[in-house]
């Protein structure tokens, strides 16, 4: 067992690297992190929260696995690896659930580019950072040259990739490696609160802006403020909108989870959203 995958009935997807020895990423995991992100998109998931068990949240690939091979057998190999984890990266910036990632202990090569792929990125102040790619001569993967220059400057990125020093918690919290530190002890207990909260938001309107924002560094500014417009005055006639207001004017909580998910949704209780969730399951061998 590599991944589990849980899906509340909040719409709350738990999804959780179990592999041991620093959660490094062999072929079998990497495929079971496309699982885990296709049950994500499957169940509709509301947020994503990605933690990790034991010491260490994620130390890159696995490269005793690595080194049983080489040649043509080695390229095809990392090439199946770099599919499927791909896969999973892709599937999960697709959804309108923001991903969650809480990261404790050593976080190196692809395990960096789960953090930096996370919208919201919790870190256990005990957490250690780096890229470590070109120490052993290889290059990036898991879209962390795409993510780091976006997150912390093309000139802090080149830093952690051609340097591969260690950065600490408070460092990368500092730089916007991560969104915020957290005392190890209260890791969990954050990141299933920062995660549930999400849950019950407007995930069609999260998703939204999941696209703008992650555009934005690409963009036009004319352009960019038209598609803004475009979203904003869909926003305001959507089930989400009409509900959020309508909820500011009353003086209550908004209740966002009855209402269908879609970016342009109209419907609400009783869409396939309101479904059961889907049970506990573990992907991998």
């Amino acid at each position: 067992m590599r991944v589990t995958v849980e899906v509340d009935g909040e719409g709350l997807a738990r999804v959780e690297l179990c592999r041991g020895g620093g959660n490094a990423i062999d072929l079998a995991m990497a495929r079971a992190l496309l699982d885990a992100a296709r049950e994500c998109a499957k169940a509709r998931a509301r947020a994503v929260l990605l933690t990790a068990r034991g010491r260490s949240f994620c130390v890159g690939g696995d490269l005793k696995e690595f080194a049983t091979l080489s040649g043509e057998r080695l390229t095809g190999h990392l090439t199946e690896v770099t599919d499927a984890l791909h896969g999973a990266l892709r599937i999960l910036a697709d959804l309108d659930a923001p991903l969650v990632v809480a990261a404790q202990g050593a976080v190196a090569g692809a395990g960096l580019g789960l953090v930096a792929a996370a919208d919201v990125s919790l870190a256990a102040t005990d957490g250690r950072f780096s890229a470590a790619y070109t120490a052993i001569g290889y290059t990036p993967d898991a879209g962390v040259s795409w993510s780091l220059p976006r997150l912390i400057g093309p000139r802090r990125a080149m830093d952690l990739l051609l340097t591969n020093r260690r950065v600490t918690a408070v460092e990368a919290s500092r730089i916007g490696l991560v969104s915020r530190l957290v005392p190890p002890e209260e890791l969990a207990e954050e990141a299933v609160r920062t995660a549930g909260a999400l849950a019950r938001g407007a995930t069609a309107a999260y998703g939204v802006t999941r696209r703008l924002v992650g555009r934005a560094l690409s963009a036009d500014l004319d352009e960019h403020l038209d598609t803004e417009a475009r979203h904003l005055a869909a926003a305001a006639v959507s089930a989400e909108g009409r509900e959020g207001v309508a909820a500011f004017l009353e003086g209550r909580r908004a209740d966002f989870t009855g209402l269908e998910t879609g970016t342009d949704a109209t419907v609400s209780a009783g869409s396939p959203a309101d479904q059961p969730s889907a049970p506990t399951r573990s992907t991998g061998p």
